[in-house]
């Protein structure tokens, strides 16, 4: 799916049933919707608040009318997957949330740079999936080494420190060489 195009409908959407959503999105979509990439995304991860049963249940509505439409979407596009992020995030990053969508009966802010550039950049040494968004972020060499020591918390295992060293010194080779 393509974030901007299916936000502004979904929006179009709650405004005709007559509900209304204010979320921080994270991810990919996020990224999209600030205009940092332009690729496609399986879904919207709100980080917060919990979405309501009405907003979930407008959500599958949506997906079935996009189905209709011969537009592939999961029923569960917007979602809650990452809430647990938020227990993880720097102190106090609601403070730092900054606009990504407003619409007539959504809006969406998402994470300030610092806090999302952590988000993927944990994404990337966790999952391994998230290099491009990371390079399309294209951190400077202080918000990498600001970002190290959080990131090197995030998991218990022992090699975790160096696997977080290693990463973001591939990271920045790539950063360099423009790839």
């Amino acid at each position: 799916m393509l974030p901007r195009p299916t936000i502004e409908a979904f929006d179009r959407h709650l405004a005709a049933v007559g509900l209304r959503l204010e979320a921080v999105v994270i991810g990919g979509s996020a990224l999209a919707l600030l205009g940092v990439t332009t690729r496609q995304t399986r879904d919207f991860d709100i980080l917060a608040p919990v979405l309501p049963r009405e907003i979930a249940e407008a959500t599958r509505e949506f997906a079935r009318a996009q189905h209709r439409l011969g537009i592939d979407l999961m029923d569960d596009w917007l979602n809650n997957g990452p809430m647990q992020v938020g227990d993880a995030l720097p102190k106090a990053w609601q403070l730092r949330t900054r606009p990504a969508f407003e619409g007539r009966a959504l809006v969406l802010t998402t994470l300030g740079r610092g806090d999302l550039l952590k988000t993927k950049l944990f994404a990337l040494y966790d999952r391994g999936i998230d290099l491009l968004d990371c390079i399309a972020l294209a951190p400077t060499v202080a918000e990498l080494d600001e970002a190290v020591p959080w990131l090197a918390e995030q998991d218990a295992n022992p090699g975790w420190p160096t696997h977080v060293r290693a990463t973001i010194a591939d990271l920045s080779r790539r950063l360099d060489r423009g790839l």
